[in-house]
């Protein structure tokens, strides 16, 4: 009898026990989802910091690694600094040069009186821009008489401006009837229309390309060619003479049409009626441009959608790893981290800031924390009327137009991407006289923006100043012949070698023989710059591309 009470015993404690482990495991289940949300697994952990790493900047955040119990306050005001934010310390030895040679022949005597060459452009307002540019260069090369370039009115943008509406048409030509014949259209052949002869050349195409591509079929063709899809078809490196006509195209013949320069003169007014400076921030966060960069900003499925529509457009488009991207510098920052990398830098509350920017993604939830760090804040649609806009709301180009004159008479321009339209305007900025132009050094400023809770406001900021060395816009920070010619026009550029000179003697006698190097330490180059890729090309690939395009198309910005 006491066996099979045993028996029953056992029976009962390993039931009640398998009921324990049962309960426990059930718990553990349904805990699992809870834990793994708070703990990922260290594949998952950094893409969930970038998912979740916008937290609000006007809560103060502890601390929670280290024991020093240190905050992340930021304060309204910029700081004391030693340099001055609105100006780069050298820019007074610096000069832009672009004036012809002796030995550069004039268009009278080297045009063929027979020979022409017509242009159709492509991409947007700035991407136009340097195809207008090369197309004079390209002439000048073929000593062919230049047809005013066509715009491109069908790709994403499908803006019907002509070149008459955006740029002054009889300037262009004058200004540049030394250098190159210009006319407005092809003359008439045997009483009809001439329709030229059609065709495209490879990007980056050289001097000697031109001739043994373009030449013969000038040639044979009648004397009459249109070079299709023109942007970014003239090589980086050309002689002396054609880099300085590069020069005098881009910054003294184009200049905007009457209608737009007055409105963005007036623009330009009220801003300073506000304030004695201010910045234009390209910010770059339109919908079509985040689809585009392939980043990923925490928006979830509805994000995922919503851009994943817009990069259908692109049959060209590759898919990316976001957090890549990210790590790589090839996303723009946020509104909110473009605002708290300006405060760092110096920039006070108080300081005006004009935004050049389409529709932002995200809207007023997504402006807010940068207009909570700066609550001047402007728009075209901010300091004009309707009524005053009327004239360029349906186009595209004319619009970029306005803000292109705002972001180049501002004292700070600052840069979310390296498209178009930042680097027309960074080797602008350069030329008439180095005002300064920030670009992130998003590559380095990922990480530091992901532990920036953990660190203090000072220690954040000092890090942030440290990592913008080389990309504030002062003098040499890139080398001469580094990057695309359009955003460092280092032959156009000149030094004053005997002011510079005697600046330095002074801080000699002044250091009592010791060498003051601060203007050197002020012209460093970073080691960033230094991996400056000259084929990193931004380029915003058509609707429409051929074959020959999608094997040649890159990763980079538009516009």
């Amino acid at each position: 009898m006491a066996l099979p009470r045993r028996r029953k015993l056992h029976y009962h404690r390993l039931r009640s026990l398998v009921q324990v482990v049962s309960a426990n495991s059930g718990t553990l289940l349904l805990l699992f989802p809870f834990l793994s949300f708070l703990f990922p697994s260290p594949d998952e952990s950094e893409h969930f910091h970038l998912r979740h790493h916008q937290t609000s900047f006007n809560t103060v955040v502890k601390d929670s690694v280290s024991d020093r119990n240190s905050v992340f306050k930021i304060p309204s005001t910029g700081g004391k600094l030693d340099r001055d934010i609105w100006s780069s310390k050298n820019a007074k030895f610096f000069y832009g040069c672009s004036n012809a040679s002796a030995r550069f022949a004039k268009a009278e005597a080297i045009t063929h009186p027979t020979r022409y060459l017509a242009i159709a452009t492509s991409g947007g307002l700035n991407q136009q821009r340097t195809g207008i540019t090369d197309a004079v260069v390209a002439a000048r090369i073929l000593n062919a008489t230049l047809v005013v370039p066509k715009l491109d009115q069908k790709s994403f943008w499908k803006d019907a401006s002509d070149f008459t509406d955006i740029f002054d048409v009889d300037w262009f030509i004058s200004f540049l009837s030394k250098d190159v014949k210009i006319i407005k259209q092809l003359p008439k052949r045997g009483g009809r229309t001439w329709t030229p002869y059609t065709m495209r050349v490879p990007r980056k195409c050289s001097e000697r390309c031109y001739l043994n591509r373009v030449l013969p079929v000038l040639l044979k063709r009648h004397n009459a060619v249109q070079l299709n899809k023109f942007d970014y078809r003239l090589a980086n490196r050309l002689d002396t003479g054609l880099q300085k006509l590069r020069c005098r195209v881009n910054y003294h013949a184009l200049q905007f049409a009457n209608p737009i320069l007055e409105m963005g003169k007036i623009l330009v007014q009220r801003l300073r009626m506000r304030s004695n400076h201010y910045i234009a921030l390209h910010l770059r966060f339109e919908p079509d441009m985040l689809a585009f960069s392939g980043c990923d900003y925490g928006g979830g499925e509805k994000e995922k959608n919503e851009l994943g529509a817009i990069q259908k457009r692109w049959k060209t488009l590759h898919k990316n790893n976001p957090d890549k991207e990210r790590r790589q510098g090839r996303c723009p920052l946020t509104p909110e981290e473009v605002g708290l990398m300006l405060k760092a830098l110096g920039y006070g509350s108080d300081v005006h800031i004009y935004v050049a920017s389409g529709e932002v993604y995200g809207g007023e939830e997504t402006l807010r924390p940068l207009k909570a760090l700066f609550p001047n804040f402007y728009s075209k649609d901010t300091i004009a009327t309707k009524e005053e806009l009327g004239p360029f709301l349906s186009f595209s180009s004319r619009r970029a137009a306005l803000d292109f004159i705002v972001c180049d008479e501002s004292d700070v321009f600052v840069t979310n991407n390296n498209g178009n339209m930042a680097r027309i305007l960074a080797g602008r900025r350069k030329y008439f006289g180095h005002k300064p132009t920030i670009r992130p050094n998003a590559k380095k400023l990922y990480r530091l923006f992901l532990s920036r809770n953990n660190m203090t406001w000072e220690e954040f900021s000092s890090r942030i100043r440290t990592l913008q060395k080389g990309f504030m816009g002062e003098p040499k920070e890139v080398r001469p012949g580094r990057g695309e010619f359009h955003e460092n026009p280092s032959t156009c550029i000149c030094e004053d070698s005997e002011a510079m000179g005697k600046v330095k003697a002074d801080s000699r006698h002044k250091k009592h023989g010791k060498l003051d190097d601060s203007s050197r330490k002020d012209v460093m180059v970073s080691d960033d710059q230094n991996d400056y890729d000259d084929n990193d090309v931004p380029e915003w690939p058509d609707l429409d591309e051929d074959e020959e395009d999608e094997k040649r198309v890159k990763r980079e910005a538009p516009v």
